[in-house]
């Protein structure tokens, strides 16, 4: 699972890019990962995001 959102992460949100710092790199991911948690429909959820799944379990 965590190799799939590695592949993800990278191929759709470009962190595969070498990056000019390390605080580049940082917010970077923390962007990506809020888009991928936030906004990013996913199919295995009936095309909801995880924080919509997550709220309708908690």
């Amino acid at each position: 699972m965590a190799e799939r959102v590695n592949g993800i992460l990278k191929d759709e949100f470009y962190l595969d890019q070498v990056f000019t710092n390390k605080e580049h790199a940082k917010r970077a991911a923390k962007n990506a990962i809020k888009l991928y948690n936030e906004i990013r429909l996913h199919l295995s959820l009936d095309y909801q995001t995880p924080n919509m799944v997550y709220k309708l379990t908690a």
